[in-house]
């Protein structure tokens, strides 16, 4: 039997392998990355240092701090929290230098997110931070660097933000409730649905003794009755026993949802809401089918029918959205219901259009659900003809399977599961 040692060291050999094949590195150029000399590329000791952890994170794209704890899975090791701490945090040089005030810098945040630069969003929501004059200020620049984090799909780093913004004292309930919601949100991301329905219900609850004075405020509600009803769809197949409990409310919350973002679309002048609207059709539409409202087959063709039309180059980014989610609610009926054929036809469109809409949005929630749908799709497909079938996947799949595994805790098996079952193959004109 290998002791403790042993097994550190072997975890970290099959990272240091991980990031080899995802990159496509050589063993030269990665030692290059690694800051270490090629034959020399695989430490014999199950204790590396700091710098050497630092680089295969990088290369990896997971936090650091997940790369110490998958190595050492909880062992009571060298690596302290404030080493960790230290781990996660990056430098990164801004192009130009930031305002000095406050407000000037809130602009600034905006102009990231606009713009689809988080990365820049984080260092800029921490410059808030730093030059904020009172704890209200202090706890909305965590928001908005919890908006960075969410951006990048970094949910765990997230839940961080919104927990130091919520751990500040004299915060305006405003400003509370936007740190709560954006916490509700990544932890229902993460399937850590307990806490993100809890926390739901207790701004629902709020939202409805104090109802927003303000029509594009309006919005708060809608969005957590969405998160809440999405957990509850989610918890459905974690806790079978409530399932058809968690079904119904589920339809509930999500019907009123779209009803909100539906009529908030037209008073506001906002169509981004009516694809918010259509996610939570399809997801009411998986609950239907489950409490057997809703025939399976009508569902599936209803998602099948949006996923086959050209794509249009005037959609919002929410409208997009609904389509890969409607495509992603559609698989999780196929299967559950269809076989055979049926099964296979309907899989392969509804997971490439969802595959595509996540790319285009770079949205990493929708792709690790794309990625657990296909192993559950293969384990199926094995069990139920007995025959060891072939999956295959691309090298920016498989670059993309890997950068999840950091991003998403409870996928790190299936990820996994998935590289160990697949054979890699280069992608056609090479990586997007």
């Amino acid at each position: 039997m290998t002791n403790a040692t042993d097994e550190r060291r072997q975890r970290l050999h099959d990272l240091i392998d991980l990031a080899r094949a995802t990159r496509g590195l050589t063993r030269a150029s990665l030692g290059k990355a690694l800051g270490r000399d090629p034959t020399k590329v695989y430490p014999e000791s199950g204790n590396p240092k700091t710098d050497f952890l630092v680089s295969l994170a990088g290369i990896l794209e997971w936090p650091a701090g997940d790369v110490i704890e998958f190595i050492w899975q909880g062992e009571s090791g060298p690596m302290c929290a404030s080493s960790i701490a230290t781990l996660n945090t990056k430098s990164r040089k801004n192009a130009a230098p930031l305002p000095d005030s406050f407000e000037g810098l809130f602009d600034v945040a905006r102009d990231n997110h606009k713009n689809g630069d988080y990365r820049a969003m984080v260092d800029t929501a921490r410059r808030m931070y730093a030059v904020a004059e009172n704890e209200d200020r202090k706890a909305f620049a965590c928001a908005m660097e919890a908006s960075a984090w969410d951006g990048l799909g970094r949910y765990t780093q997230e839940v961080d933000a919104c927990r130091r913004g919520l751990a500040h004292k004299g915060v305006s309930c405003y400003t509370r409730n936007i740190l709560r919601a954006d916490l509700a949100n990544a932890w229902y991301c993460l399937w850590d649905l307990t806490p993100a329905l809890g926390t739901a219900t207790f701004l629902l609850e709020h939202y409805d003794a104090n109802p927003p004075k303000r029509k594009l405020d309006e919005k708060r509600p809608a969005f957590v009755r969405y998160v809440r009803g999405h957990t509850r769809r989610r918890l459905a197949s974690t806790e079978p026993d409530l399932a058809l409990d968690h079904y119904r409310l589920a339809v509930q919350d999500l019907r009123r949802a779209r009803e909100d973002y539906v009529r908030l679309a037209e008073e506001l002048d906002d169509r981004s809401l009516l694809g918010i609207a259509n996610t939570c059709k399809g997801g009411m539409d998986e609950c239907l089918v489950e409490l057997g409202e809703l025939p399976p087959r009508e569902a599936v063709d209803e998602a099948v029918e949006l996923a086959s039309k050209p794509a249009s180059h005037d959609l919002t980014g929410d409208e997009i959205e609904s389509i890969g989610w409607r495509c992603v609610f559609a698989s999780n009926i196929t299967l559950r219901h269809l076989t055979g054929r049926e099964l296979q036809e309907a899989m392969r469109l509804l997971t490439s259009r969802a595959l595509d809409a996540a790319e285009h949005l770079d949205n990493w929630a929708m792709r690790e659900r794309v990625f657990t749908i296909q192993l559950h799709l293969h384990r199926t497909l094995t069990d139920t003809t007995g025959l060891d079938l072939p999956l295959t996947i691309d090298s920016h799949e498989r670059t993309l399977i890997t950068q999840a595994m950091g991003r998403f805790p409870g996928f790190r098996p299936i990820g996994w599961d998935l590289l160990s079952r697949a054979t890699v193959v280069e992608r056609k004109g090479g990586a997007a």
